[in-house]
């Protein structure tokens, strides 16, 4: 009799995941953790999140990107903007800066049509046509000089979430919610129609899949969200210039980030970004303060060739192994 493979329901999973979500959320206070140290898992995590929306794009939406740092911005300055020339309370401009990144994505919506690296170069077109407009507007952006005066994250209930332990639970909170959501995007009939269409456009297309509308609302969720951890991200550090908010930094470390946690997975991008970017800052600017990039070309290109599927497929694999079946570690 062969062994079957080892799954578990939709209560345990919850359960699990929530469980996990308390262990991280406490972890960094209970061991006590500095200033220093909180940042970097703030950013770290502010990287996830933007990992995880171009994963949604990648593994759901079929499409890859090389210019998620445009939603990044345009998110980053809407919030900013919103709560520093209308008075709108940074609760309220961070989603809000999500629907305007979503609302620039209806530009890119032409290169639907477009597929493989046709696209990737277009939607990176985009984001450095929003660098040159953040650069210009000058009245609007304050131009090259960025912005240096809006509200940081507010207090709530008499916790002041503009502390790094306060920054640190709200990104994770955040993070946690568009996980969940891509989860049950995944699960839902919307997904397998989204996977059929990554393998086959022309198929589903026969079947009768709009594939080009559900690719579509693909783009503006990633972009939504990709909006939301740059206005968060804007209102944690306090300050924005153009060549920061739209840095090909943005745009690279995610990709990164998210193939080499295995952007297959919903966990895998949350993995690889904490990995990669503690990494970076930690190891790779201590060994090679200038070029450190250098080393994670290097990690990401062995990795490729250790584990094609990232981290993520790699632990899938050796518990696989180890249980006599395969589980895969996330859906």
């Amino acid at each position: 009799m062969s062994a079957k493979p080892v799954s578990s329901g939709p209560t345990t999973t919850v359960l699990l995941a929530g469980a996990a979500l308390l262990v991280v959320a406490a972890a960094p206070i209970v061991l006590g953790l500095g200033n220093y140290a909180l940042g970097l898992l703030v950013s770290a995590l502010v990287l996830s999140g933007l990992a995880l929306s171009w994963a949604l794009l990648g593994n759901l939406g079929g499409m890859v990107s090389f210019g998620h740092a445009a939603f990044f911005g345009v998110g980053a300055y809407g919030s900013a903007l919103l709560s520093a020339r209308l008075g709108v309370p940074v609760a309220l401009a961070v989603p809000l800066g999500g629907l305007i990144a979503s609302a620039s994505a209806l530009t890119m919506l032409p290169t639907l049509r477009l597929s493989g690296p046709y696209f990737a170069l277009a939607i990176l077109a985009y984001a450095q046509i929003f660098r040159i407009l953040a650069t210009e507007a000058t009245p609007i952006t304050g131009g090259a000089a960025g912005l240096q005066r809006y509200p940081t994250l507010p207090t709530v209930f008499g916790f002041d979430l503009s502390t790094r332990t306060g920054s640190y639970l709200v990104v994770l909170a955040v993070l946690a919610v568009f996980a969940a959501v891509y989860v049950a995007i995944r699960r839902s009939h919307v997904g397998t129609a989204l996977r059929a269409i990554a393998e086959s456009e022309v198929a589903t297309r026969v079947v009768g899949v709009d594939s080009v509308r559900l690719k579509a609302w693909m783009l503006l969720l990633s972009a939504f969200m990709a909006g939301v951890f740059g206005a968060l991200n804007a209102h944690v550090i306090g300050f924005l210039e153009p060549d920061y908010a739209f840095g090909g930094t943005w745009s690279v470390m995610p990709i990164i980030a998210a193939i080499f946690g295995g952007y297959h997975t919903v966990f895998g991008p949350i993995f690889g970004a904490v990995v990669i970017y503690l990494f970076d800052q930690l190891v790779a600017k201590s060994l090679i303060p200038v070029g450190h990039e250098i080393l994670l070309g290097l990690v990401l290109a062995a990795m490729v060739l250790i584990a094609p599927n990232g981290i993520a497929g790699l632990v899938d694999g050796l518990f696989g192994k180890f249980t006599g079946g395969r589980r895969h570690v996330a859906t």
